[in-house]
């Protein structure tokens, strides 16, 4: 039982009871801190940087519902224009002016978009590429990275970062083999085993869907050269390239990892941000690919609640919002001071440390380092995260509860926070 000076009696008795309606008392299993052991934070409200939980305690907040407060919680514009998109009804079920303008916005940024379909979720975006994916080329195989998360479909749940990996679940029971038989897996920053099944499966692979930044095995950037040798090989071998940018898409760049990077994918999964809080995912492309979706074309995929009036309006004022100058330099800045500050209290405290930051991603891991794929990851120390974790909860900083995820932080964050945050990080390593 690990002992907190937090006043936790709301969280416990609602963790208690949730425990008794619902699988492990979470509807998502990183929420139940298994990896970092004690008890689960119970959140009542948001509101710009800050998290406060049912007893009252507040927390700087650098999980950012995952991602998409890349504005910061609840930001006044967007909830203005939630309230006012509110009387019109929260769901059609029929087109709406909304997704044409949501849709202009996400063409114009992404390089390698030309047309997009909403969906609900980052794992449904993921499943419709696969199966578009397959459609387009006439094949079967693809490849997929070690510790790269793309939903919880059956057929990526192999070797899958995550959740998946805070559980220490290599896969998934429920899962038939004959699901993830075309599943190609290889280290993430390692071109010479796609090359391998390239060669070992000719002509049978319908493309490479990865993260470009890995946020599931926590941050690990490309190496130099590899986003742009996998470019290559794809084009050389007639399969596509994806880009699962759910976790990415404008927070690295406006136009994603593939505006930072010089990079263009043939297609590209979009979710977290262009929700603005709101459950939301996107899959887009080539024209000539995306054609190819039912009713334009014969693949087929659907949903009801697909463009949401609301998810749509909070999507378009939090790109709004993005578009703003000064955006990206700002999340860059803060976020750079976070991860340095970091590494370099590991070292005065005797710990080993790695890790870094792009715009406003960020990562760090107990580990000599570096980290280039889940392999390096997975050598960090756990048992020292979880019990970090838990000293930064202490002192009012709440982190993803576990070292295998990115850190977001936002435009709502100031740099009296990252000076808090450092303060408490200076505490509690010095006490591990």
């Amino acid at each position: 039982m690990i002992t907190t000076r937090l006043k936790t009696t709301k969280s416990e008795e609602i963790f208690a009871a949730a425990q008794k309606l619902m699988p492990g008392g979470v509807s998502s299993p990183v929420r139940a801190f298994k990896s970092v052991g004690g008890q689960p934070i119970v959140f009542d409200r948001v509101q710009g940087a800050y998290a406060w939980d049912v007893d009252g305690n507040q927390y700087i907040d650098y999980v950012g519902t995952w991602g998409p407060a890349i504005c910061g919680h609840a930001h006044p514009e967007v909830i203005k224009a939630l309230h006012e998109a509110l009387e019109k009804g929260t769901s059609f079920g029929a087109p709406c002016q909304l997704e044409n303008v949501l849709a202009e916005m996400v063409i114009d940024a992404v390089p390698s978009i030309e047309m997009v379909r909403f969906v609900n979720s980052g794992t449904e975006a993921c499943m419709a590429v696969l199966r578009l994916m397959r459609a387009f080329t006439g094949r079967e195989k693809v490849i997929k990275f070690e510790g790269c998360y793309h939903g919880h479909a059956d057929m990526f749940l192999v070797k899958a970062g995550s959740g998946v990996a805070t559980l220490g679940l290599p896969d998934s029971p429920g899962v038939p083999k004959s699901a993830t038989a075309s599943t190609l897996t290889a280290p993430f920053n390692n071109l010479e085993a796609v090359k391998a099944l390239f060669e070992e499966n000719p002509g049978e692979i319908a493309g490479v869907i990865l993260e470009p930044i890995v946020g599931n095995a926590g941050f690990i950037p490309p190496d130099a050269g590899f986003l742009a040798g996998l470019r290559e090989l794809t084009q050389e071998h007639g399969a596509l390239l994806v880009f699962d940018e759910v976790m990415t898409g404008f927070r690295i760049a406006y136009g994603g990892v593939q505006e930072k990077f010089g990079i263009t994918p043939d297609l590209t999964t979009l979710g977290k941000i262009i929700g603005g809080g709101l459950p939301v995912g996107a899959y887009g492309g080539r024209k000539e690919i995306m054609q190819m979706v039912a009713p334009a074309g014969s693949m087929y995929q659907a949903g009801t609640l697909s463009g949401n009036p609301l998810a749509m309006t909070a999507g378009i004022k939090t790109l709004q919002l993005l578009r703003q100058p000064g955006t990206y330099e700002y999340l860059d800045r803060i976020t750079k001071r976070l991860a340095n500050g970091m590494l370099a209290i590991a070292k005065e405290t005797g710990h080993a440390g790695c890790g870094g930051s792009i715009s406003g991603m960020f990562g760090f891991f107990f580990a000599e380092g570096p980290v280039h794929n889940y392999e390096d990851a997975k050598k960090s120390d756990l048992q020292k995260f979880s019990r970090f974790h838990r000293g930064m909860l202490e002192h009012g900083v709440y982190l993803a509860p576990s070292q295998f995820e990115a850190g977001f932080t936002s435009l709502a964050h100031t740099d009296e926070d990252i000076d808090k945050t450092l303060e408490a990080a200076r505490a509690v390593m010095s006490s591990l």
